[in-house]
Order: structure tokens, then C-alpha cells, then sequence
């Protein structure tokens, strides 16, 4: 009797593909050069299928538990990629469809899900074993996609430039072959592979050793530093496909992959970890969400951390005004204090993080124009081996904000998330007065008129400040918020914030109302509403 693609063959394929590259997950993170040289591949490949056999057990559909826990346990793009495969295997099972079937339908999905698919990778092996599969019965149809798979991992030697300069074969790629080779296992009398494919072009042998493949670098991306991942619920299509495109703006390697019923699982490369989250809070709920750096994984040999630096972990937030300085300090961070109308340089900024002395810094720029020479400051620390993240906060409240939830005694990655998360969930908004008459968005201004503004426009103009504060923090509230902070300017008399507290209090009970002294010169009133 032929078998079937069913339920309960779908978990023991996954369960021998587990055992396989259990087997071979060490050769597969030693070829591990792309799309970065992090040596993870067959890793991160087995942690995913192990995370489909936990969904299994107790599940009225294996099949479907599978493909869940594939995609929610996805670990790194190769793992993102290879829940796909098991999505369509668990869709062809559900359909009663063939091999061929599942394979075609998780090569367009694993396509689809790229921003910049390149040749020579798992897609290209994932189509070759496809197509081999085409109009066959299953055992036929596996022992073909796995012989067809290994046919095309030899070949992506020569198709990929980053593998031939480095002599192997797609770490991907020879993953699915282990995973093909375990279906054609079960459903023949072949024996599972004992060896892997090596290149079919090259005329050498393939490096041994991860070292030779990372070079001087200690592994990981040579343009970004972090790999980010989280889930997404209740997201459709559409969205996706915009976030995907949002994503490919600020990294590489870059994979948005969902299960058909609106959860995503977002997979990216990129030195910006706070605006690859604030990306996903666009169209979403970001959770499980992970952070690592390239280099927290260091090759073999690698030198051990300067002795230069005296503690682990700080935050750098760059301030005007010495009561926001000292608000800074009192929360936990180390401080750059600079005058309202003085620029400040990445050389400057560079040597305030130095001053540091830690080795894991997280930088605050409080103002949006800063941000890109905060990400040239931090570019230069990480030069010296100094770990520097930019959350680009674009006011002193957002920094509070994210000051108010940095935990140094949690890992460092969750501490930046949890951190980002905050400052990206503070709106603000500021008093100022008008010095001539001027035509707005709202109408005509006249000097001595308060102008709200919010986001670089003005939104309102009130008769004075006490009332300004008062209509500015109603139309901040429009939205929802739990807790709004007051900052009081250098020569704001402290009646306006007490005035502005009792009224929030009275009319909005639910709202925790803050209020300091800034100290700023520039607007009598700063509101951050959370």
C-alpha cells in the first residue's frame, strides 16, 4: 500500500528531520556564511522543529499544530523559512494533497516572504526539490525531492558569490536536504544521509572551520549589527507586505512569514533596533520579541572584553537644562547636558559614550534631529568594541519614558525592547508663545498668543498659557493615555502645572498626572502623554 501524506506521518517526518540535523547541525553551522557568517544555521533550524513537536502533543490536529509552533518557535531566517515548508505540508495534509503540492506552495510562501530573495539559497533548493516532486507518488515523489535537493546544493557554489569566496555550499539549502533526505528515509528503504553535499564547482574542498569563514570579523552582519525577531497578531496581508517593505529601509535580511490566520512571525537584520519595533507597533502588537547581537556570539579564539571597561551596561541621554539633567540622573542615567541652541557633534557625543566605561550602552538622543548623529557617534564606539544602542527618542519625555523601564539587571536585548517600547508609546506636545502674527494651520496667530504644537505644527492657540495647557492635554488625551507628565520651563510659574493637575484630576480620574521642573527655555510647557 503507498502511503499517504498524513497526520501522523507529517510528525514522524518532522521528528526524523529533527534526529538528522541533530546529526548534522554541527557541519551546517560550521558552512554558516549566509546571509551572515553567525554560525547558527543547522541550530536554529533544529530549535525550530523541535518547537513544532512541542505544539504537538495533546493537539486534535497535529498538522496544524506543527505548522503553528513551527512559525511562532521560528528561530533566525533559516528557521523563519523552514516553518514555511511545514505550512505547506500541514496545508497539503488538511487538502489531502500531494508532496509536490506542499512543496510548491511553501516555496511561493517562503518567496513571498522575502524583501530581497537571492539565488544559490534554501528558495533555490526548495523549488529544484519542488519541482522534482511534480506528478509522482509519495515515495517516488521524496526519494526525488531529496535527490534533486542535493543536486542543488552542490550547485549553489557557484550561484551565490558569498559561498563561492568561501568554498561551501548554502548552510539553508543543506538543512532542507537533511529534512528531504528524513521524508525519503520513512517513506523508502534508503538509509537517512550519513554525509552532505559538497560544491559541485569549485575544485577545492570546503572551508572547515568557522574562523576561516568570518575572518576578522566576530561573525554576524558586516553592514548591521543586531538580529531582531518578534510575532505579530490580528495583522492581515496587506499590512505585512507594507511593514516587509518598511523593514527592508532599515536591514537585510528581512522575512515577514504568517500562518494564514493573521500571526506573523518578523524576522530582520539591522542597527536600528528601536525603529525595527516601532515599525511592527504600526500595524501591531509586538510580542515574544527577541534581540541578539552578532557579535554577543564571538568565533572561537575570539579576544576576550577590554579591560577598559569597568561595568556592563549604561544609558547615555543627551539633555537641556540642568532640573531635566538631574530628573536624568535620578533615574539611572549617565549624562550629556547641552544648551538648547548647541549642536552637538557624533565626535562629542562618541567621547560621552566612552566616558561611559561600559561596555553595553544605551544612547538617547531626545531630539529627532540628533538621531543620525547618534547613530554616527555609536558607530564609532562600536569600533572600539563598545556595544552602543540608539532608541531614537525625540524629546526628553520619551527618554524619561524609557528611563522609567531600564532594568540593568535584565538581559541586555529585552532591556532595549522594553525600553524602545516605551519611548515609541509616549506622545508629545509643547506650549510655546508667539512672538509676531503669523498664519497657522488653525488660523491667524498674533503676539502673545500660546501656540500648542505637536509633531513640528500647530494645533491650537489658546489666550494664555493656563488655558493652552489645559486644551492641549484634552486633545493629547483624545487618543487614550494612562499617565501624562508635565515639564514646567525655566520661567514658568509652578501655578500652571498645579492648575493643569487638578484639572486632569477632576475630569480625567483614570490619569496619573506628573509634573517637574524642566528647566527648558525654549517651551514653558512640555506634555507627554503614555
Amino acid at each position: 500500500m503507498v502511503p499517504a501524506l498524513d497526520a501522523p506521518l507529517f510528525v514522524r517526518w518532522v521528528a526524523a528531520a529533527a534526529d538528522g540535523l541533530e546529526r548534522h547541525r554541527a557541519e551546517i553551522d560550521r558552512i554558516n556564511v549566509f546571509p551572515v557568517a553567525d554560525g547558527d544555521t543547522g541550530s536554529n533550524m533544529l530549535l525550530t522543529l523541535r518547537a513544532a513537536l512541542a505544539e504537538v502533543e495533546g493537539a486534535a490536529d497535529p498538522a496544524a499544530a506543527l505548522a503553528k509552533g513551527a512559525l511562532t518557535g521560528a528561530r533566525g531566517n533559516s528557521g523563519v523559512l523552514l516553518s514555511q515548508v511545514l505550512r505547506g505540508v500541514a496545508d497539503a495534509v488538511a487538502d489531502r494533497g500531494d508532496l509536490a503540492a506542499a512543496l510548491d506552495a511553501a516555496s511561493v510562501a517562503a518567496r513571498s516572504a522575502l524583501s530581497r530573495p537571492r539565488p544559490g539559497t534554501i528558495l533555490t533548493v526548495l523549488e529544484e526539490a519542488a519541482g522534482a516532486a511534480a506528478g509522482k507518488a509519495l515515495p517516488a515523489a521524496a526519494a526525488a525531492a531529496a535527490d534533486a535537493a542535493e543536486r542543488a546544493v552542490r550547485q549553489t557554489t557557484a550561484q551565490l558569490p558569498e559561498l563561492a569566496r568561501a568554498g561551501v555550499v548554502d548552510a539553508g539549502g543543506l538543512g532542507l536536504y537533511v529534512v528531504l533526505d528524513a521524508l525519503a528515509g520513512l517513506v523508502t528503504d534508503r538509509e537517512p544521509t550519513e554525509t552532505v553535499p559538497l560544491p559541485a564547482t569549485t575544485g577545492r574542498p570546503p572551508l572547515r572551520s568557522r574562523e576561516a569563514l568570518v575572518g576578522d570579523r566576530e561573525g554576524g552582519s558586516v553592514d548591521f549589527e543586531y538580529e531582531v525577531m518578534y510575532l505579530l497578531d490580528g495583522v492581515n496581508r496587506r499590512a505585512a507586505d507594507v511593514l516587509r517593505d518598511e523593514l527592508d529601509e532599515l536591514g537585510d535580511s528581512v522575512a515577514v512569514v504568517g500562518d494564514g490566520a493573521g500571526t506573523w512571525n518578523v524576522h530582520v537584520h539591522c542597527s536600528d533596533v528601536g525603529a525595527v519595533i516601532e515599525a511592527g507597533l504600526t500595524v501591531g502588537r509586538p510580542r515574544r520579541i527577541t534581540v541578539v547581537r552578532f557579535g554577543d556570539t564571538p568565533a572561537p579564539g575570539a579576544a576576550p572584553p577590554d579591560a577598559w571597561f569597568v561595568k556592563a551596561r549604561a544609558v547615555l541621554m543627551v539633555v537641556t537644562g540642568a532640573e531635566v539633567a538631574e530628573l536624568a540622573g535620578e533615574a539611572g542615567a549617565q549624562v550629556l547636558e547641552r544648551d538648547p541652541d548647541q549642536q552637538v557633534g557624533d565626535d562629542e557625543l562618541a567621547a560621552a559614550l566612552a566616558a561611559t566605561r561600559a561596555r553595553h550602552v544605551v544612547l538617547l538622543p531626545d531630539d529627532a534631529e540628533l538621531t543620525t548623529v547618534a547613530e554616527k557617534a555609536a558607530a564609532k564606539a562600536r569600533r572600539t568594541g563598545q556595544d552602543v544602542v540608539v532608541i531614537p527618542t525625540s524629546s526628553v519625555l520619551q527618554g524619561l519614558s524609557a528611563l522609567a523601564v531600564h532594568d540593568p539587571h535584565r538581559r541586555a536585548g529585552d532591556d532595549v525592547v522594553a525600553m524602545a517600547e516605551a519611548a515609541a508609546g509616549t506622545r508629545t506636545a509643547g506650549l510655546m508663545v508667539a512672538e509676531s502674527e503669523a498664519l497657522t494651520w488653525v488660523g491667524r496667530c498674533e503676539p502673545g498668543d500660546v501656540l500648542g504644537i505637536s509633531d513640528g505644527e500647530v494645533v491650537l492657540i489658546a489666550p494664555d498659557l493656563a488655558v493652552g495647557a489645559l486644551w492641549l492635554a484634552h486633545r493629547m488625551l483624545t487618543a487614550g493615555g494612562e499617565i501624562v507628565t508635565a515639564l514646567l520651563g525655566a520661567d514658568a510659574d509652578p501655578a500652571l502645572g498645579e492648575g493643569l493637575a487638578l484639572d486632569l484630576r477632576r475630569t480625567h480620574p483614570e490619569v496619573d498626572v506628573i509634573v517637574h521642573r524642566g528647566g527648558q527655555t525654549d517651551f514653558p510647557l512640555v506634555l507627554g502623554v503614555e
